[in-house]
């Protein structure tokens, strides 16, 4: 970063962006946290400027780890390496490549443990792994969220192994804090490669990164040499990240200290539940009450292309939500939505199925069709929501799930396996609404559930009509026979003990009045939330077990309603 002074009367400093050239005056760029306002392109900022843009005022507290060998090996190349600490000392005012401290940030308490890179290129040493170790500690101890942010090129090199070994170290902390059920959430600055990028920066439960940051195991100049060849533009920056799995979610540091308080208050009110019950249930549970359905119908009113989809009841229906992306391993399923969700102020985890309501959108969201990668995805949100105790909220709107090369590859039937073996024991309050079609295992794979609501005009059923009139009555006009003959309507499900409730629509259907339906969605939610809230897991798990157990048995009435 090049800095020019005009005349020493006005002391007007210029700058040079390293990220576009353009001259910035450099007052600006510091107001503007260090962000170019002609490319937008993040700049590094100190352990403790960071820290100064993300906590409360007044609120940190120092923590401060236990000594660390300063040069295990005696170790020299030019210059010993005690030289070089020294000179990084003396250079940044700090002991090591790290900063980690007690505060609050919006109010919600938080260990920060933040990395500089200007000490030895932010590199990965006993000092730094005791110090997030102690940091995971101290989170662990007062049961407060762990935030990491990560800057560095990788382990340091003048520890040898023991350098190494902090992987391990710090590695073991994150799983005390997982077992703990304490959120821990990592912000990746650029850069963020080597041994942090493969221990602490990515073992956290939701990984945020700014604009630009790369990430990675090695360098893009090793991995050219190696396999000699050209890397894709925008390898390994969050945005091909985020397209690939491996972030939760691009934010700006403009938005950083607002996203984390919101994220921080959702763990922070993680036992506060939903306590409000109506005299009169919001929805129809004897069929007696509901009309004979037109199966067919019922099955081209699902598919109406103006239902709202899960963006839109997250929009409408809850309170506030933060969406999370990417099954960590390859891809982020655009047919799969995860959220961090409030409803009625309750803190909630809500997957859901997206179609869309234009072709545009249907074809970005795979018609609603999630891949393997879609289904990891929601598994990782489960197991978050078990690491937290939130309720699960999932909103089931899909033909099926995806049957192409690609997904039997990737292994589609395994990955809804997964999902259905995970939910069976999932030891929080477990709700799922078929808000238009639920399509065979890829609609169960998010409907084993303590309740099953169906709404009025929705469909669910082990194949689609014209699959079945195709395979049975080898003709695929025969949909409407084949659709009253499976009995996919809402009041044939409330017959079957399939569906425990149905969920009134407007009049019309959804599709007519998508407010209104918001509307009802949430007091269904809300008054299922707050009978199942109450109960043990003990019992929440054996009443969800019995209500599956019997499906097929002579009887419709699978558990207390």
């Amino acid at each position: 970063m090049t800095t020019l002074e005009t005349d020493s009367d006005t002391r007007t400093s210029w700058m040079v962006c390293p990220f576009c050239a353009a001259m910035i005056y450099a007052k600006r760029y510091d107001r503007g946290g260090r962000v170019c306002p002609d490319c937008d392109g993040h700049g590094a900022l100190t352990a403790d400027q960071r820290i100064d843009s993300l906590i409360d005022s007044g609120s940190a507290q120092p923590i401060e780890p236990a000594e660390t060998l300063r040069d295990p090996l005696g170790f020299s190349d030019s210059r010993s390496y005690l030289e070089r600490r020294g000179e990084a000392q003396r250079r940044t005012g700090m002991d090591d490549a790290i900063r980690c401290v007690r505060a609050s940030i919006g109010g919600a308490p938080v260990v920060l443990a933040v990395m500089d890179f200007r000490f030895l290129g932010g590199s990965l040493g006993s000092a730094v792994g005791e110090a997030v170790t102690t940091a995971a500690e101290v989170a662990l101890s007062a049961r407060v969220p762990l935030v990491l942010v990560t800057a560095s090129g990788g382990a340091r090199m003048q520890e040898g192994i023991l350098a190494l070994m902090q992987m391990a170290k710090t590695s073991q902390a994150l799983r005390d804090l997982d077992d703990a059920g304490v959120l821990t959430i990592s912000v990746i600055t650029d850069p963020t490669y080597g041994g942090v990028a493969a221990s602490y920066a990515t073992s956290t439960d939701i990984i945020i990164a700014e604009p630009g940051a790369r990430l990675g195991f090695a360098g893009p100049r090793v991995i050219q040499q190696t396999i000699g060849e050209t890397l894709p533009a925008g390898f390994q920056t969050a945005e091909f990240l985020l397209e690939h799995g491996v972030v939760d979610m691009i934010c700006h540091r403009s938005a950083l200290r607002d996203r984390l308080a919101r994220l921080l208050a959702l763990a922070a009110d993680s036992s506060r539940r939903v306590d409000f019950v109506e005299s009169v249930p919001p929805v129809r549970r004897d069929p007696a009450t509901l009309p004979t359905r037109d199966a067919w119908q019922s099955v081209r009113a699902a598919r109406e292309l103006g239902r709202p989809t899960t963006l839109d009841y997250l929009s409408s229906a809850f309170d506030e939500f933060i969406e999370l992306h990417g099954d960590r391993l390859s891809a982020d399923c655009p047919a799969m939505i995860t959220a961090l969700a409030r409803l009625a102020g309750a803190p909630v985890l809500v997957i859901g199925t997206q179609k869309g309501h234009t072709a545009g959108e249907l074809a970005r969201r795979n018609y609603g069709m999630p891949t393997p990668s879609g289904y990891r995805k929601s598994a990782r949100a489960l197991r978050l929501a078990a690491k937290l105790g939130l309720p699960v909220i999932t909103l089931v709107d899909t033909a099926g799930a995806y049957p192409g090369i690609t997904a039997e590859e990737q292994g589609q039937a395994v990955a809804i396996a997964e999902s259905l073996k995970l939910l069976a024991g999932l030891p929080v309050p477990i709700v799922s609404v078929i808000t238009g079609e639920g399509g065979s295992g890829g609609a169960l794979a998010l409907a084993l559930a303590d309740r099953v609501l169906v709404f009025e005009n929705a469909v669910y059923s082990v194949i689609s009509p014209e699959g079945c009139a195709s395979i049975l009555w080898k003709d695929a006009s025969a949909a409407p026979r084949a659709a009253a003959a499976l009995r996919v309507d809402s009041t044939a499900l409330l017959e079957l003990g399939v569906a425990d409730a149905v969920v009134p629509e407007p009049h019309g259907g959804a599709h007519r009045d998508p407010a209104a339906a918001a509307a009802q969605l949430r007091r269904a939610l809300r008054h299922s939330l707050a009978e199942l809230g109450p109960l043990p897991v003990t019992d929440l798990l054996d009443r969800r077990h019995y209500r599956f157990r019997a499906f097929g048995l002579p009887t419709t009435n699978h558990q207390e309603k």
